[in-house]
């Protein structure tokens, strides 16, 4: 990266522009900008999920290494056209997703967000996670963008859920059920 970030205000967008890595300039509120954005705030979410749990736990690397995949997706939006998100990342996501279920039993209800705090910021990042493929959608419908991207955000919520419920069984924990009768007045 060199000495890229050597000045960190510029003063450009001022305007209410940014610059995408191809040299463009398009609107902060354009949906290429929220989908950028919203990868940027998931990865944030990911990294304080990540401080919540012990350096050695087996989660961080899994973790970790989906922050990487975030910024390389933050990047591909800011470059129309790009592709750096491809099968090889939604098969990993599939698998670590399926070696993380195979200890939690089925559910039979819905679950609250909740059970302990590693849980709960792991429900937050799994909510902001589903918003980034809601932004994705909108920004697919308006420009042409790599699928696979779209397709690695749906299970990484997928993959979210379930780490929220391992995190919430921990240690004799409990995950929180969803109690219909306690919904109403």
């Amino acid at each position: 990266m060199g000495n890229r970030l050597s000045k960190i205000y510029t003063r450009t967008g001022d305007d209410g522009s940014t610059g995408l890595a191809d040299g463009n300039r398009i609107a902060k509120n354009a949906q290429r900008v929220e989908a950028m954005g919203t990868a940027d705030e998931l990865n944030c979410h990911i990294g304080l999920l990540i401080e919540t749990l012990d350096n050695d736990d087996p989660l961080v690397e899994s973790l970790r290494r989906i922050q990487h995949h975030l910024f390389d997706l933050g990047g591909e939006f800011a470059i129309p056209g790009s592709k750096v998100i491809g099968d090889v990342h939604i098969e990993w996501l599939e698998q670590t997703l399926d070696h993380h279920n195979e200890g939690i039993p089925p559910l039979k209800n819905f679950i609250l967000p909740g059970g302990t705090p590693a849980a709960a910021q792991c429900h937050l990042a799994r909510a902001v996670c589903r918003r980034a493929e809601r932004i994705v959608v909108a920004l697919g419908h308006e420009d042409s963008i790599n699928t696979a991207s779209r397709h690695y955000l749906n299970r990484l919520s997928d993959l979210l859920f379930v780490i929220a419920r391992v995190l919430a069984r921990r240690d004799g924990g409990e995950e929180i059920l969803w109690e219909q009768k306690k919904s109403g007045l």
